[in-house]
């Protein structure tokens, strides 16, 4: 899933040439998030390779009683401009309760860790961090999910289970997940005891639990197999029958709500809650009924008020195109009918200012001002009439300063028939996830500030970022090791060659 090169820097190593130059990222719960991948110095192809591998893998209670509060997983990462990066949390599985780092992903619906024994599954993290393996056989409220099982019966009817006709109902129910690029993991089922401390309006915490289905990973492959970016697992927050937001739900533990908001700064961060966040900005519009991902009806596009000649049934919901909100993509991939016509209204409405440059289809811009007053606002108009307002912060990346002057790129991506709202537009604004009237809603707003929550019994709760931590202790966010330092040193060389020219 780690990309091995970087096809914006070519493209500016093309710039640079072209200018005579030369050159060689129930109850509410809240997961408070950090961004470890910003949206500044980090090539467009190295997150849209990234993104691909997702893509491509997607297409794709006897436990004690939950108290009404929220629930806050601690969630560490980095803001290194260096370094492709991730969100992870810490999960409390089994008896006696162990701490799991897995990935948070809302474009997935399974919880799985690594198991013991596994193959291929790494020991070290470049994350800093400590891995360890889940052992059902050492978990004294742990349980093998069968192939008789009704849940691993719901399972096999989304793909997201395994049983072999010549299994025998007892056979443990198995899952196989393969990613784009080759890399995968394997296991199966188990039930077990997940721990959350729930935060009440006094600030006081009461321990809860509930027993939910997870996957036990006994393989991995491909690039689940390196060492640099691991973690223990990945937590999905899809909407199928076996992800745990559904669980919890079914077993009312928490409402058929959650919410998040992503703070933009480089230094990353937000809230994801399971609940309501409440905000009188809020717009909302139908989900798409009967889809695996999170769809909505995109109608068409604005560029400084002014609606682009797009034709929308290029948005129209299919086997093969759609529009798709993942927060778990870092950039925007727009369908390839109407990335043109964006990306030359945006161009068209620069600041005169603004010094423009194209190369291999790449679309730069060389500017001293700010970004807000050198570049247009753009909107998206969904079902039921709900915009969405896309900032410049939300379509252009930040490759490279020199003193006041900056280098900024288009980080949309041309897509062929897929059109996926990640978290280059996400970012800065209120997202809701209302499950239980399959509509969402969005509001603009500073996700360094906190948000009131509310959940399905009416009860409101006060939510501050990074305020709580699973444990009551402080929050130690863990530093991680850069990478990719040598594509840094190109695009700022390229940006220097530009500016001398």
């Amino acid at each position: 899933m780690r990309p091995p090169e970087a096809a914006l820097a070519a493209a500016l190593l093309a710039v640079a040439a072209l200018l005579g130059g030369a050159a060689a990222a129930a109850f509410p719960a809240a997961l408070t998030l950090e961004r470890a991948l910003p949206h500044r110095g980090v090539p467009a192809e190295r997150l849209r390779e990234r993104d691909g591998a997702r893509h491509a893998g997607r297409g794709l209670l006897g436990a004690g009683p939950a108290v009404a509060g929220v629930v806050d997983f601690p969630v560490e990462g980095s803001a290194n401009p260096y370094m492709v990066g991730l969100y992870f949390t810490r999960v409390k599985l089994g008896n006696p309760a162990k701490e799991y780092f897995v990935q948070i992903d809302t474009g997935s619906d399974i919880l799985w860790v690594a198991c013991s024994p596994c193959t291929g599954c790494p020991t070290l993290s470049g994350l800093n961090i400590q891995l360890e393996f889940f052992n059902p056989d050492s978990s004294s409220t742990s349980s093998r999910i069968p192939c008789s099982d009704d849940r691993c019966t719901s399972a096999l009817q989304t793909g997201e289970a395994l049983c072999q006709p010549s299994d025998s109902p007892s056979s443990p129910c198995g899952y196989t997940f393969t990613y784009g690029d080759g890399s995968g993991t394997s296991g199966y089922y188990v039930s077990d005891t997940m721990y959350f401390d729930t935060v009440m309006g006094n600030e006081q915490t009461a321990n809860s639990s509930a027993s939910v289905v997870f996957g036990c990973s006994n393989s991995q492959s491909g690039d689940l197999m390196k060492t640099d970016r691991a973690v223990d697992g990945i937590f999905g927050f899809g909407q199928h029958e076996l992800s745990v937001i559904s669980q919890l739900y079914s077993l009312g533990v928490s409402p058929k709500t959650f919410s998040h908001c992503l703070k933009g700064s480089d230094n990353g961060g937000g809230i994801l809650v399971l609940g309501e966040i409440v905000e009188p900005g809020l717009v909302f519009t139908p989900l798409v009924p009967s889809q695996p991902h999170y769809n909505l009806n995109l109608e068409s596009i604005a560029v400084s008020g002014q609606k682009l000649s797009i034709d929308s049934s290029l948005f129209a919901t299919s086997n093969t195109q759609g529009t798709i909100v993942d927060s778990g993509t870092t950039l925007v991939y727009l369908v390839d009918g109407a990335y043109d016509p964006f990306i030359s209204a945006i161009a068209a409405a620069v600041s005169p200012s603004v010094r423009s440059v194209v190369s291999k289809g790449t679309q730069c811009f060389i500017t001293s001002g700010s970004v807000d007053s050198s570049f247009p606002t753009a909107t998206l108009y969904f079902k039921g009439g709900a915009a969405m307002t896309v900032k410049p912060e939300n379509y252009l990346l930040q490759q490279g300063t020199n003193d006041n002057t900056v280098l900024w790129c288009i980080g949309w991506q041309r897509s062929q028939g897929i059109t996926i709202l990640g978290d280059l537009v996400l970012k800065d604004k209120i997202f809701v996830y209302d499950l239980g009237n399959m509509r969402m809603g969005w509001a603009d707003y500073d996700c360094s500030l906190s948000v009131n929550v509310t959940s399905s019994s009416g009860k409101n709760q006060y939510v501050n970022t990074g305020q709580f931590d699973v444990n009551g202790s402080p929050r130690h966010y863990i530093g991680l090791v850069p990478t990719g330092v040598a594509v840094a040193l190109v695009h700022m060389l390229i940006f220097g060659i530009l500016l001398s020219r």
